[in-house]
């Protein structure tokens, strides 16, 4: 019994490619989207439980909490561009029988994300 020969793979294929290397840094991004959605869970408990309390939250929020979250911003804007690009391809929208192409479908993501950020910085920011 022989067994076929299989080529070993580089523990760094994904940097040959730039499609390749995009999509490593997207599923990357996945563990940044999840420290956001616990840095936001501490906030609201920091909050929620008194003047002291988020006192220290945002004393321990500044340094290295600050440049991970920098750099947490710049891999979930990755990850929403990179899954605005999905949706066209993924999604089929038809409008009286045929198909709507990717341009209406992008635009209209961003206008969207784009009037959605405005509403929330004029709360955040008139606040």
């Amino acid at each position: 019994m022989s067994t076929a020969y299989r080529k070993p793979v580089s523990l760094f294929w994904w940097l040959r490619r730039r499609s390749y290397f995009l999509f490593v840094l997207r599923e990357i991004s996945s563990i940044f989207i999840a420290w956001f959605v616990v840095y936001l869970l501490l906030l609201v408990h920091a909050v929620s439980t008194g003047d002291d309390r988020y006192a220290q939250f945002l004393a321990w929020s500044r340094g290295w909490v600050l440049v991970l979250n920098a750099v947490a911003l710049l891999f979930v804007l990755l990850h929403t561009v990179t899954w605005f690009g999905l949706t066209p391809k993924a999604v089929v929208v038809r409008v009286r029988g045929r198909r709507v192409g990717p341009a209406p479908i992008l635009t209209s993501q961003y206008l969207l994300w784009l009037l959605v950020s405005a509403a929330v910085a004029w709360v955040v920011l008139d606040g």
